[in-house]
């Protein structure tokens, strides 16, 4: 999954007059629990999509889930921008703003509830939004605590 989330123009003003270029930002998934995102520069805007698309391939991680949701309740942040992530149960949904949702969705996330403070800047809400999924934690498929679990191994071993 490959998604534009903005492009902007910039100008930069020198005594021999104005010279154009555009930036992209762009979210790439494989919808199976990996994402990544770029933002590059060029002086025409196909050429700023493949650049980006290249460099977010490359740049991707891997995002801990739990089904179809996360794993618990996180607030990532960058510069300006607070996103608030939630697991949400089966049905519920991604509830979530356009950039937010890129995110979710090229991460395969199906169900989540997303909140953005503080800043509506797209640049800073998805490198939020990143922040909080790299943070998340594991599950621990054992149901055991890491102590607990050293503790039957020791058990087992003593026993023997």
């Amino acid at each position: 999954m490959e998604k534009v989330i903005s492009i902007n123009r910039i100008t930069k003003v020198t005594k021999g007059g104005k010279k154009l270029s555009f930036s992209a930002l762009v979210v790439v998934g494989d919808t199976k629990g990996k994402v990544g995102y770029s933002l590059s520069k060029a002086s025409e805007v196909s050429i700023a999509i493949r650049k980006a698309m290249a460099n977010a391939k490359k740049n991707m991680m891997r995002v801990n889930m739990k089904g179809s949701t996360i794993t618990h309740e996180i607030i990532g942040e960058c510069s300006g921008a607070e996103v608030l992530l939630k697991p949400a149960s089966e049905g519920t949904g991604v509830i979530a703003a356009g950039p937010v949702r890129a995110v979710c969705d090229g991460a395969g996330i199906h169900n989540i509830l997303t909140k953005c403070h503080r800043s509506n800047n797209p640049i800073n809400v998805v490198k939020a939004t990143m922040d909080g999924l790299s943070r998340l934690k594991a599950v621990n498929i054992s149901g055991a605590e890491g102590d607990d679990k050293n503790k039957v191994e020791k058990d087992a071993v003593t026993s023997a």
